[in-house]
Protein backbone atom coordinates (compact mmCIF):
# COMPACT_ATOMS: atom_id res chain seq x y z
CA UNK A 1 0.00 0.00 0.00
CA UNK A 2 2.82 2.55 1.09
CA UNK A 3 4.27 1.82 -2.34
CA UNK A 4 1.10 2.51 -4.50
CA UNK A 5 0.64 5.72 -1.99
CA UNK A 6 3.89 6.88 -2.95
CA UNK A 7 3.46 6.25 -6.13
CA UNK A 8 0.13 8.17 -6.58
CA UNK A 9 2.08 11.19 -4.86
CA UNK A 10 4.56 11.37 -7.24
CA UNK A 11 2.62 11.13 -10.23
CA UNK A 12 0.22 14.07 -9.08
CA UNK A 13 3.59 16.21 -7.95
CA UNK A 14 4.51 15.16 -11.66
CA UNK A 15 0.88 16.87 -12.92
CA UNK A 16 0.59 19.56 -10.97
CA UNK A 17 4.80 20.85 -11.18
CA UNK A 18 6.06 19.12 -14.28
CA UNK A 19 8.96 21.09 -14.08
CA UNK A 20 9.86 18.87 -11.11
CA UNK A 21 9.50 15.55 -12.81
CA UNK A 22 11.65 16.89 -16.55
CA UNK A 23 12.93 20.32 -15.18
CA UNK A 24 14.12 22.21 -18.49
CA UNK A 25 17.38 22.16 -20.36
CA UNK A 26 19.61 24.99 -19.34
CA UNK A 27 20.55 27.03 -21.62
CA UNK A 28 23.99 27.84 -19.87
CA UNK A 29 26.01 26.60 -16.81
CA UNK A 30 28.41 29.19 -16.42
CA UNK A 31 29.24 30.65 -13.09
CA UNK A 32 29.22 26.81 -12.00
CA UNK A 33 30.81 23.82 -11.66
CA UNK A 34 30.06 21.57 -14.15
CA UNK A 35 31.87 18.10 -15.79
CA UNK A 36 30.11 17.52 -19.49
CA UNK A 37 30.98 14.83 -21.74
CA UNK A 38 31.73 16.98 -24.48
CA UNK A 39 32.21 14.69 -27.14
CA UNK A 40 28.47 14.20 -26.33
CA UNK A 41 27.73 17.53 -26.16
CA UNK A 42 29.10 18.94 -29.55
CA UNK A 43 27.58 15.72 -31.57
CA UNK A 44 24.38 16.29 -30.22
CA UNK A 45 24.08 19.81 -31.19
CA UNK A 46 22.16 21.10 -33.98
CA UNK A 47 22.28 25.11 -33.71
CA UNK A 48 24.16 26.75 -35.44
CA UNK A 49 26.10 28.80 -31.92
CA UNK A 50 24.61 27.43 -28.79
CA UNK A 51 26.60 29.18 -25.11
CA UNK A 52 27.17 26.27 -22.99
CA UNK A 53 29.34 27.60 -20.07
CA UNK A 54 29.81 31.78 -19.31
CA UNK A 55 32.41 32.37 -16.70
CA UNK A 56 34.30 35.45 -15.83
CA UNK A 57 37.18 34.66 -17.92
CA UNK A 58 36.58 32.53 -20.51
CA UNK A 59 33.13 31.10 -22.40
CA UNK A 60 32.40 27.64 -24.12
CA UNK A 61 30.10 26.78 -27.17
CA UNK A 62 28.83 24.39 -29.58
CA UNK A 63 28.44 24.94 -33.19
CA UNK A 64 27.11 23.19 -36.13
CA UNK A 65 27.66 24.53 -39.57
CA UNK A 66 25.87 23.49 -42.52
CA UNK A 67 27.59 21.75 -45.77
CA UNK A 68 28.42 25.14 -47.49
CA UNK A 69 27.92 27.38 -44.42
CA UNK A 70 30.53 29.22 -42.91
CA UNK A 71 31.10 31.20 -39.10
CA UNK A 72 31.73 34.37 -40.74
CA UNK A 73 34.99 36.53 -41.13
CA UNK A 74 35.67 38.25 -37.97
CA UNK A 75 37.88 39.04 -35.10
CA UNK A 76 38.33 39.35 -31.29
CA UNK A 77 40.30 42.46 -30.71
CA UNK A 78 40.67 41.41 -26.89
CA UNK A 79 40.66 37.68 -26.81
CA UNK A 80 41.91 35.10 -27.81
CA UNK A 81 39.86 31.62 -29.09
CA UNK A 82 40.15 27.74 -29.78
CA UNK A 83 38.09 25.87 -31.50
CA UNK A 84 38.23 21.83 -32.01
CA UNK A 85 36.42 20.15 -34.53
CA UNK A 86 34.71 17.05 -33.13
CA UNK A 87 33.70 15.95 -36.40
CA UNK A 88 33.21 16.79 -40.42
CA UNK A 89 35.98 18.13 -42.80
CA UNK A 90 36.04 22.47 -43.09
CA UNK A 91 38.78 24.92 -43.36
CA UNK A 92 40.17 27.51 -41.22
CA UNK A 93 41.59 30.97 -42.66
CA UNK A 94 43.53 33.39 -40.82
CA UNK A 95 45.14 36.71 -41.42
CA UNK A 96 46.41 40.30 -39.50
CA UNK A 97 43.97 41.49 -41.73
CA UNK A 98 41.10 41.40 -43.78
CA UNK A 99 42.61 41.36 -47.23
CA UNK A 100 45.54 39.12 -45.94
CA UNK A 101 44.00 35.77 -45.34
CA UNK A 102 47.56 34.02 -45.61
CA UNK A 103 47.19 30.95 -42.73
CA UNK A 104 44.96 28.15 -44.41
CA UNK A 105 43.88 24.89 -43.34
CA UNK A 106 42.15 21.99 -43.83
CA UNK A 107 40.48 20.69 -40.84
CA UNK A 108 39.21 17.34 -39.87
CA UNK A 109 38.11 15.50 -36.80
CA UNK A 110 40.27 16.11 -34.18
CA UNK A 111 42.21 19.39 -35.30
CA UNK A 112 42.41 21.96 -33.03
CA UNK A 113 42.71 25.73 -34.16
CA UNK A 114 43.87 28.40 -31.82
CA UNK A 115 43.02 31.88 -32.76
CA UNK A 116 45.16 35.15 -30.94
CA UNK A 117 43.23 38.16 -30.74
CA UNK A 118 43.21 40.44 -33.51
CA UNK A 119 43.31 38.17 -36.30
CA UNK A 120 40.64 38.02 -38.90
CA UNK A 121 39.21 34.15 -39.18
CA UNK A 122 36.93 32.56 -40.63
CA UNK A 123 35.17 28.86 -40.28
CA UNK A 124 34.62 27.22 -43.36
CA UNK A 125 32.25 24.00 -43.72
CA UNK A 126 34.01 22.17 -46.98
CA UNK A 127 32.67 18.96 -46.47
CA UNK A 128 28.87 17.29 -47.16
CA UNK A 129 28.15 17.19 -43.89
CA UNK A 130 27.50 19.02 -40.65
CA UNK A 131 30.77 20.85 -39.14
CA UNK A 132 30.57 20.35 -35.49
CA UNK A 133 32.85 22.30 -32.71
CA UNK A 134 33.35 23.31 -29.82
CA UNK A 135 34.84 27.23 -29.04
CA UNK A 136 36.75 28.54 -26.35
CA UNK A 137 36.51 31.93 -25.67
CA UNK A 138 38.72 34.09 -23.48
CA UNK A 139 36.99 36.34 -22.69
CA UNK A 140 33.73 35.43 -23.24
CA UNK A 141 32.51 37.02 -26.36
CA UNK A 142 28.40 36.29 -26.28
CA UNK A 143 26.06 37.06 -23.83
CA UNK A 144 25.49 33.99 -21.52
CA UNK A 145 22.60 31.78 -22.74
CA UNK A 146 23.08 33.09 -26.38
CA UNK A 147 21.32 30.31 -28.58
CA UNK A 148 21.28 30.87 -32.21
CA UNK A 149 19.80 28.34 -33.97
CA UNK A 150 21.02 29.52 -37.83
CA UNK A 151 23.64 31.31 -38.99
CA UNK A 152 21.35 34.20 -40.49
CA UNK A 153 19.63 34.22 -36.75
CA UNK A 154 23.64 34.89 -35.42
CA UNK A 155 24.11 37.72 -38.14
CA UNK A 156 20.97 39.53 -37.27
CA UNK A 157 22.22 39.34 -33.56
CA UNK A 158 25.45 40.98 -34.60
CA UNK A 159 24.35 43.35 -36.60
CA UNK A 160 25.94 42.44 -39.76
Amino acid sequence: MFKRASLIVVMLIAAVQPSLANPPARSDYGQKPWAVNLDTLTLDNSSFRSTQWTGKSLQMTVMSLKPGEDIGLEKHEQGDQFIRVEQGVGRVVMGASKDQLTFDRQLTDGWAVLIPGGYWHNIINSGSTPLKVYVIYAPPEHPPGTVHKTAKEAEAAHGH
